[in-house]
């Protein structure tokens, strides 16, 4: 009997590994990449990945994607059962909607949502592959509750909220930034003009509305402030996953990117049509420049906050 694909293409990475070609920390193929190489569905290339998780040579790091683990240490326990060709699929008994859901959002942390599909969650999971259609409807309403479930591991109760409209502003723009930086997939499901209901969602929603509650705002100019402030934290986010994206496709990662670029950067700037540029680029000489979007996004909001002061405060 011929052996199953995601077991070649398994026993191909723990070929690399043990033998030195993939150190600890190395990003290891993604599925699509793997899908790709190999001539497999991504459902396949993710019960390789699985595979070698289960057995302790990967694990999955968020926004890093998967990497080589370091196996001078035990691995965790795992509490699926180990996927292979002689041991059977879990029983969908044991599965529930919200196992499903966790799966999802680790692929999707790791892999971006063009790798999620519901057979590679049924595989992570080391179940049939139609079982997840047993607790979920089909992509579309597994993805709403996963951004749900995602928007609601951070929220506002159990302390009172801070004096003044603009440090509870700034309360809720950093929570939804660092939970966007936990998924930074929620960035990509769709535009501000088409809102997802979902009550986790409008929960910071309410909390950014509510702030500026008793300042002699219409509606209209409330509700655009708070999608002002959304939009800012969705646009810089946007860019953690277009990052990975990137990375996966081209094997290298943005600084290795940046340093491969310099040259033809020194050159326009030597040439002289763009003399803002060289200016800058010669300050950087020294010190060099790292882009830090936590940085970015603190800058976007002060400024934005700062431009809103005299509407909220003056009415003007």
């Amino acid at each position: 009997m011929a052996e199953p694909p995601y077991l070649r293409i398994a026993a191909d990475l723990r070929r690399r590994i043990d033998g030195g070609e993939l150190a600890p920390g190395d990003r290891v193929p993604s599925t699509r990449r793997l899908a790709e190489r190999w001539g497999v569905a991504l459902a396949t290339a993710t019960k390789a990945l699985t595979t070698l998780r289960l057995e302790g040579y990967v694990e999955a790091r968020p926004r890093a994607g998967t990497v080589v683990a370091d196996r001078r240490t035990p691995p965790e326990p795992e509490p699926e059962p180990k996927p292979t060709a002689a041991r059977p699929a879990a029983p969908d008994g044991e599965l529930t909607r919200e196992r499903v859901v966790a799966a999802a959002i680790e692929i999707a942390d790791t892999e971006g949502l063009a790798a999620l599909s519901m057979r590679g969650i049924a595989a992570r999971l080391g179940v049939a592959a139609m079982s997840p259609y047993r607790h979920i409807g089909g992509k579309e309403e597994l993805i709403g509750l996963m951004a749900d479930t995602a928007y609601g591991e951070l929220g506002y109760l159990g302390a009172p909220p801070p004096g003044g409209w603009r440090p509870r502003l700034e309360l809720g723009a950093r929570t939804l930034w660092c939970l966007h930086r936990r998924h930074p997939w929620l960035a990509h499901l769709g535009p501000v003009t088409r809102p997802l209901m979902l009550p986790n969602l409008l929960a910071h929603g309410d909390w950014l509305l509510a702030a500026l509650e008793g300042h002699g705002l219409d509606a209209t100019t409330r509700m655009n402030i708070q999608v002002m402030i959304y939009v800012h934290v969705q646009g810089v986010a946007a860019n953690l996953e277009q990052e990975d994206q990137a990375s996966a496709a081209t094997g290298r990662t943005g600084d290795e990117y940046m340093d491969d670029s310099a040259p033809a950067v020194q050159a326009l700037a030597a040439s002289g049509r763009f003399p803002a540029i060289g200016r800058l680029l010669a300050e950087f000489t020294e010190s060099g420049y790292d882009l830090d979007l936590d940085a970015v996004f603190e800058l976007g909001l002060q400024a934005l906050l700062d431009g809103l002061t005299p509407l909220v405060e003056h009415g003007r």
